[in-house]
């Protein structure tokens, strides 16, 4: 029977963890703090230990980088409020085998102790990372999906492709990927495939030599050298040409290439990650993209969610963005009332997270007071939803889910398929001009059920 330590000054987060993991099979003993912990290992280690971050005395992570010390072997699993990048990339700096970000689902939690207990997971991940303010954001399991990805490449010089739409954040997170590698202090060197003439993205790339062509006038050193012993990002890796990345393969393979018009052979190590927002396997299946660049690129991949697909994270990207445009702007900070901000989220942000930022921007400079009704809203937010547009309802719902559950909130079904049943009747009623036959047809329930829901919901 494998034995789990729980280390939490909470004691309803300790009751529940225990009463699920014994349920599970697992020997299950509960902490209240670190220094318990501690004395507790002269007897005897735990298979795993599950640690909060925030508690009076030894932090988790402190905890948990010592266990690491003594016992590497034991994977700890760091549980976290914050989730934030930094939070991710802390926990994995202590030598963490996981993070569970707050409020966690049980069956999850099950599952993580479960794999830590598997002898092929049994390694931690331990990484030296240089101290960062939180460049990306956010609360959605699927950002913390993204974060973890970034906490376990924070060694590695591994290929990376990150895929996603535009406006998700790509060169953001390419930029976190340089930052907590091993090339943190060596160039990071940018470059959008698409914004560049495919004529000249050759000696963007690689340089050329004075005279190589009409215009150059002088040695140039192209982004493979300038990112040497660094990282080089090429952004929209999907726009680039047939020719071109026959060339890049290449380089990729020997990491050595000659400049244009020039004749002696260049060395460069460099670290590569690739973006597009395209789908890089139709265009190999179509012939587009070479099979075999996409591989030497894909070694790890990090996809990205739309906005859309995070709506959980709108009020916390709201507020940083109306923060830093009032910093620019050096004016007041302004503020979203909740009607504006539920109209924020129902809109479905086809430009994402860089769109959202410049609705920010505008507000800043336009809404008059310093508190943003729904009026003072721009109009492609205001504007009624197109006929065809598709609302995530699922992941409204499973916010308004999470939310009941974070107040504590019981009996959360009931009261939520009132609510269901209640606006499925009005609308279905109002598309019918009020003839229940009609109604109830279109819902799949019969007149009597139609008369029987009006009457307990209390719209007869």
């Amino acid at each position: 029977m494998h034995k789990v330590w729980i280390v939490d000054d909470d004691s309803s987060i300790r009751w529940v963890l225990a009463r699920a993991l014994r349920a599970e099979d697992f020997e299950v003993s509960d902490f209240v703090d670190a220094e318990s912990v501690l004395s507790a290992l002269q007897d005897g280690v735990p298979d795993v230990l599950m640690t909060d971050i925030r508690m009076p005395g030894m932090s988790g992570l402190e905890l948990a980088k010592e266990l690491h010390d003594k016992h590497p072997r034991v994977p700890c699993i760091i549980m976290t409020a914050h989730t934030d990048l930094d939070s991710a990339l802390a926990s994995y700096e202590s030598g963490a085998f996981e993070y569970l970000p707050k409020p966690f689902d049980l069956d999850e939690a099950v599952r993580l102790v479960r794999r830590a207990v598997e002898p092929a997971d049994g390694q931690s991940t331990e990484a030296s990372l240089p101290e960062s303010e939180v460049e990306i954001i956010g609360e959605a399991p699927a950002m913390q999906e993204v974060f973890r990805a970034i906490g376990r490449l924070a060694k590695s010089n591994i290929n990376v492709m990150v895929c996603g739409q535009s406006g998700t954040g790509k060169e953001l997170v390419a930029n976190a990927l340089h930052r907590h590698s091993p090339r943190a202090k060596n160039p990071f060197v940018a470059i959008n495939i698409a914004a560049i003439p495919a004529e000249l993205l050759e000696s963007e790339l690689f340089g050329h030599e004075k005279g190589a062509f009409t215009g150059a006038q002088a040695q140039r050193k192209g982004r493979f050298e300038q990112a040497h012993k660094g990282t080089l990002f090429l952004d929209e890796i999907g726009e680039m040409t047939a020719e071109l990345q026959t060339r890049l393969l290449r380089v990729l393979s020997d990491r050595r290439f000659y400049r244009v018009g020039g004749r002696d052979l260049i060395s460069v190590d460099v670290r590569v990650l690739a973006a597009t927002n395209r789908d890089l396997e139709k265009q190999v299946s179509e012939g587009k993209f070479r099979e075999d660049l996409y591989h030497r690129l894909n070694v790890i991949r990090i996809d990205l969610p739309t906005l859309s697909e995070r709506l959980e994270d709108i009020p916390l990207l709201a507020k940083r963005f109306l923060r830093s445009s009032a910093d620019e702007l050096e004016v007041d900070m302004k503020v979203l009332s909740d009607e504006a901000m539920v109209r924020m989220m129902a809109y479905d942000w086809p430009g994402n997270v860089r769109q959202l930022e410049n609705i920010c921007r505008w507000i800043t400079v336009m809404a008059p007071a310093t508190t943003v009704g729904v009026e003072d809203l721009p109009k492609e937010v205001l504007g009624e939803p197109a006929e065809t547009r598709i609302v995530n309802w699922e992941a409204a719902l499973a916010k308004v889910v999470r939310q009941k559950l974070n107040l504590g909130q019981h009996d959360v079904l009931p009261d939520l398929v009132k609510q269901f049943e209640t606006t499925l009747l009005k609308v279905a009623l109002d598309h019918t001009g009020g003839h229940r036959q009609n109604a109830a047809r279109l819902l799949g329930w019969g007149r009597n059920t139609l008369a029987r829901k009006l009457k307990e919901l209390n719209l007869d």
